[in-house]
C-alpha cells in the first residue's frame, strides 16, 4: 500500500518566521515548542505535519510503546528498565517519527496514560496503559485550537515538554516513562487567547498572516493544484529541496551542542530583556537556546548579533507587556536598534579603564543542559 504523501514544507509558499521556528525546534527540542497564531487557512498544521517527514528515523527499543531510546539507559521507561532486570534483552528497530494530534476533548487519563490499579493490587503487577504523551516521545506533538483547551490540560502538555518525562502516580503506585516531544501549538486569536502564564510557557511564538500579494496567492493556488493532481510527481519535484533542509537540521543536531557564546553575547540577551520588562528569566534561557540552534541551522559554530537577533524575535512577541512593542506588530526593526544600541554600550565598558572585568569578556561558554 502506497503511503500518502505530506505536502512539502519547502513548498510552502512564504511564511518564513513560521518554517525557522519549527526548524530550530526540531534542532533542539529543550527550546520549548512553537505557538503559531493566526487565522485559518495560513498552513499551520501543513507546515507541522510536514515538519515530521523532515525528521531523521529514530532508533527504538523494539515492543515498547514509549520509543525508549536504546542509547539512554537513564531516561528509560519503567516498562524498558524491569525488562532488562528480568534478563531480557533489548532488542532495536528504526522508524519514522510520529507526529500525534492531540484529540479535540482529551481527558487527562486520555493525555498521561492510566495505572491498572485492580492489576497492581490482585497480582502485584505494574500495568500501564499508554496515552498521548507516550505515542509522542521523540517526536512531534500537534495541538490544534490550543486556547481551547482546558488550562489543566494545557499545563499537562507543557510541563511533560519541559521536564521530558511523565510520572504517573496513583493509590501510592507510580510509573514513569519518557515524554520528550517538540510540542506545536496552533490557535485563531480571534477565538480567545491564552492565559499569560501559559504563553510564557511555550518556547517561540509566531503570528502567520495570510499572504496579500496576488503572486503569491497564485503561487500557492498552483502548487495546491499541481499536489492535489499529482501527489507522487509534486513530492518528486520538490524532493532535493526536502533532503537539503533535512539535511541541514540533521547536521544542525550534530554540531548544536558545540556551539559557542561569549560573555557580551549573555550580557546583550540579560540588557533586552530587561529594557524590555519581561517578566522571569525563561525568555532569557529560550533566547540562548534558539541563538545556539540558528548558529547551527547556517552551520556555524558560534552565536552572532543576527543569532540573537532571530532568536529574540521569536521568543520575546508573546512575552511583551509594554512599552515599545506593546502594539499587536512586533516591531522588528525597534528590536534591531535596541539590540545595537546594547552592542555600542557594551563596546565602550570594554574600552581600557571603563570595565575591571573587561578582559574575560569574549571567555567561550558552554550552554545550560
Amino acid at each position: 500500500m502506497r503511503r500518502q504523501r505530506i505536502y512539502p514544507f519547502t513548498a510552502i509558499v512564504g511564511q518564513e518566521k513560521m518554517k525557522r521556528a519549527l526548524s530550530l525546534n526540531a534542532v533542539n527540542p529543550s527550546i520549548g515548542g512553537v505557538l503559531i497564531r493566526g487565522e485559518r487557512g495560513t498552513a499551520k498544521s501543513t507546515a507541522a505535519r510536514a515538519l515530521a517527514a523532515l525528521l531523521p528515523e529514530l532508533e527504538v527499543v523494539a515492543d515498547s510503546p514509549f520509543s525508549d531510546d536504546p542509547n539512554r539507559p537513564d531516561r528509560w521507561s519503567d516498562l524498558v528498565h524491569d525488562w532488562v532486570q528480568s534478563g531480557r534483552e533489548v532488542q532495536t528497530v528504526k522508524r519514522r517519527r510520529r507526529f500525534v494530534d492531540l484529540p479535540v476533548g482529551a481527558t487527562e487519563d486520555r493525555v498521561v496514560g492510566t495505572l491498572d490499579i485492580e492489576k497492581a493490587i490482585k497480582l502485584g503487577e505494574k500495568h500501564f496503559e499508554p496515552g498521548v504523551l507516550a505515542a509522542a516521545n521523540r517526536g512531534i506533538l500537534y495541538v490544534d485550537e490550543v486556547n481551547l483547551l482546558d488550562d489543566h490540560i494545557v499545563d499537562l502538555l507543557l510541563d511533560s515538554a519541559a521536564m521530558g518525562v511523565n510520572v504517573i502516580e496513583r493509590e501510592g503506585i507510580s510509573f514513569q516513562h519518557p515524554a520528550s516531544f517538540i510540542l506545536i501549538g496552533t490557535m485563531n486569536p480571534e477565538e480567545g487567547e491564552l492565559r499569560p502564564q501559559l504563553l510564557d510557557r511555550f518556547g517561540l511564538s509566531v503570528e502567520v498572516r495570510g499572504l496579500t500579494a496576488p503572486s503569491d496567492r497564485l503561487e500557492v493556488l498552483e502548487r495546491h493544484i499541481h499536489f492535489d493532481s499529482d501527489p507522487e510527481g509534486f513530492y518528486e519535484e520538490w524532493l532535493p529541496h526536502e533532503r537539503e533542509i533535512s539535511r541541514r537540521i540533521d547536521a544542525a543536531c550534530q554540531i548544536v551542542d558545540q556551539v559557542e557564546y561569549t560573555r557580551n553575547d549573555l550580557h546583550t540577551i540579560a540588557r533586552l530583556t530587561s529594557a524590555l520588562q519581561i517578566d522571569g528569566h525563561r525568555a532569557d534561557l529560550v533566547i540562548l537556546k534558539t541563538a545556539r540552534a540558528n548558529a547551527a541551522f547556517v552551520g556555524r559554530e558560534y552565536v552572532d548579533s543576527e543569532d540573537i537577533l532571530i532568536a529574540a524575535e521569536l521568543a520575546l512577541p508573546h512575552r511583551l507587556r509594554r512599552g515599545p512593542f506593546s502594539d499587536a506588530v512586533f516591531d522588528v526593526a525597534e528590536l534591531q536598534n535596541r539590540l545595537e544600541d546594547i552592542a555600542s554600550e557594551l563596546e565602550d565598558e570594554a574600552k581600557p579603564g571603563n570595565s575591571p572585568t573587561s578582559q574575560s569578556q569574549d571567555a567561550k561558554k558552554k550552554a545550560p543542559e
